[in-house]
Formats: structure tokens, C-alpha cells, sequence
């Protein structure tokens, strides 16, 4: 398989899988124009997430000379690693249909930072327990990495105060949107760390399996395409805004609007295989931080392409750059504490 042994590259890596995932919203942007819920747009969703994954694993999880090959690997491996990692798909589902809803509701610009802000900063918490836990010391600056964390916490807030500024003259329920973006939040703290475990500490820091990182993302994949019935049909049934959808109301979708939506499996999950690609030379709450910017990507296509904040008054245009500024700068010194 090909992994990535340097740590300049391994960043780089981990800066690409921010861009995807900070971006992949975009696709649902595209096909709600066309009055396509957010609920039709996940089946299309979740296929390009397990292709794309299945893909990265015969590809680059089967090429060069970097331990097992993903067949073998997969043959190999015992079943509670690769459980780890299926559960690891079921919690990010759970998370990131909640997660889709807020976007839906609440725009990109908002609805993002504070569903993955949440899931962000709780995640790295969790990667950097589960280093500890494992008897290992944590390879950083354990004090850069805390202020990064306090002050994204602070932007987070600030996300909360605009949201609730800007929904509440617009017949909106700001009550709603932070509701799914905080529980999205909460599932995201974990998912990250569940797949971490599911892989050999040869691979990864953390890890207690015996997964190389190509075989336990296709077992992420495989806990995404079981819970997506489940998750998603419960979704239908129980809409957040607009009318109930049907698997008919799928069925009679444009193949352009299916196509955008696996699009938007394919940009997300090729971030995840190309983080996991470089996630042993940059340790996992670095690189989870890094890859889980994504919230600084969504704010400026939300701004500046969807123009979510037209004729915003100058307060709320204040206060978005203030969050803006400290997610940065809580991004930098978190990349920072990965030196000591």
C-alpha cells in the first residue's frame, strides 16, 4: 500500500482532506436550487462515499511496498478491528445526517462551524485521550495545543450568537438549527478516534487493531452503507423542514442531481482515504485537527460563493470576521503544538 512517511507531505495531506471536507456541502447546495430535501440527496451521498472507499483500497490500499496489501490485509485481520471501524461509519452517519440537516437549515456558513466545530474540537480532545490511554505520551506541545482549542471554542460561540441574530427576523428557528448541529457535534467527536483504534499501532498512533488505514476506511464505509436504510429512511419519515419524501420522490430525480450527489460521496471520502494516507507521520489529534478545519473552508464558500450573508448589517458582518479569525488562528497554533 502507499503511505505517506514524511511529515511536510503528511500535512499537506491532511490540508487536502480539509479542503474535501469542507467542501463536499457544496453538492447539496447545487441540487437544493432544484427542491431536492437533503434527505434524497444522502442515498446519493452515501453511494459515493462506499465506491470512493472501495476504490482508494484496491488502488493505492494494494500498491507499493508498505506493508500488507489491502486482500490480504482484509483476509487476515481479525473481525473486532474491522467492527471498530464499521462502527466508527455508523457513529459518523448518525452525526453527519444531523450534520447535512443544519447545513440544509442554516446555510453552509453557520450551520457548518458549528456541527464540525463542535465535532472538531471534541474530536482532537478524543484523539489526544486516546494517545494517553494507550500508554503513550503525547508527541507535541500539550499546552499550544489547548489555547488552540479554547480559542476555537470561543469562535464556536461567536457562530452560535450569529446564527441567532440572523434567524431570528427571518421566520427561522434558531433553536432548530443548533439543535442538529449540536448533536452532530457530539457523534463527530468519536467516529474519528473509533477508526483510529481499528488500525495497528504500525500504521498509527492510537491504534490497537490490525487494520492497515485502507482496510479499516472500507470498513468505515461499509458502517456507513449499513446505517444509511436506517438513519436516512427515519429522516424521510420525520422531514426537519419541507414535505415527506418517498423513495419515489428518489426515483424520479434528474440523473444529473444523483451524479452531484455522488460527487459529493467521492469529494468527502477522498479526503478521509488521503488523511489516513499520512495520518502515521502527523499523530492522529494534529491530524484530525488539520483535516477537521473544514469549518474555515465552508465559511468561505458560504460567504463568498452562496453569498449567505447579503445585506447582512454590519454587526453580523463583524462578528463573522471575528470567528473566522479565531478559527484560523486556533487551526495555526494547534498545527503548531504538533512540535515541542
Amino acid at each position: 500500500m502507499v503511505l505517506v512517511n514524511n511529515y511536510a507531505l503528511a500535512l499537506i495531506c491532511c490540508v487536502y482532506c480539509c479542503l474535501c471536507w469542507g467542501s463536499w456541502s457544496n453538492t447539496l447546495k447545487m441540487v437544493q436550487d432544484k427542491k431536492w430535501s437533503f434527505e434524497l440527496y444522502y442515498w446519493d451521498l452515501a453511494i459515493g462515499l462506499f465506491l470512493t472507499a472501495v476504490v482508494g483500497a484496491l488502488t493505492l490500499g494494494s500498491m507499493g511496498s508498505d506493508g500488507p496489501s489491502f486482500i490480504q490485509n482484509l483476509s487476515e485481520c481479525d473481525p473486532g478491528s474491522f467492527g471498530w471501524a464499521v462502527l466508527g461509519g455508523v457513529v459518523w452517519n448518525f452525526a453527519n445526517i444531523f450534520l447535512t440537516a443544519a447545513i440544509a437549515i442554516a446555510g453552509m456558513s453557520i450551520g457548518f462551524p458549528l456541527g464540525g466545530g463542535l465535532g472538531w474540537i471534541g474530536g482532537i480532545i478524543f484523539n489526544y485521550l486516546l494517545i494517553l490511554l494507550s500508554g503513550e505520551v503525547y508527541p507535541g506541545n500539550s499546552a499550544l495545543l489547548w489555547i488552540g482549542i479554547v480559542i476555537v471554542v470561543a469562535a464556536i460561540f461567536i457562530c452560535t450568537k450569529v446564527y441567532r441574530m440572523t434567524s431570528s427576523g427571518g421566520g427561522a428557528t434558531p433553536v432548530k438549527g443548533i439543535v442538529l448541529a449540536v448533536v452532530a457535534g457530539i457523534g463527530l467527536i468519536f467516529f474519528y478516534g473509533l477508526v483510529v483504534k481499528s488500525i495497528s499501532p504500525e500504521f498509527v498512533q492510537g491504534g490497537t487493531g490490525t487494520l492497515t488505514p485502507y482496510t479499516a476506511i472500507v470498513g468505515f464505509a461499509v458502517g456507513i452503507l449499513l446505517s444509511t436504510p436506517v438513519f436516512n429512511t427515519i429522516a424521510m419519515r420525520n422531514p426537519v423542514e419541507g414535505r415527506k419524501v418517498t423513495m419515489a420522490d428518489y426515483r424520479a430525480g434528474s440523473a444529473r442531481t444523483h451524479l452531484i450527489g455522488i460527487l459529493g460521496g467521492v469529494i468527502w471520502m477522498s479526503g478521509m482515504v488521503v488523511s489516513f494516507m499520512g495520518a502515521g507521520s502527523a499523530n492522529p489529534a494534529v491530524a484530525y485537527a488539520l483535516s477537521n478545519a473544514a469549518p474555515v473552508v465552508a465559511m468561505l464558500w458560504g460567504f463568498f460563493v452562496w453569498k449567505e450573508f447579503k445585506g447582512a448589517s454590519s454587526r453580523t458582518m463583524q462578528l463573522l470576521a471575528a470567528m473566522f479569525i479565531l478559527f484560523v488562528v486556533g487551526l495555526v497554533i494547534i498545527t503548531m503544538s504538533n512540535s515541542n
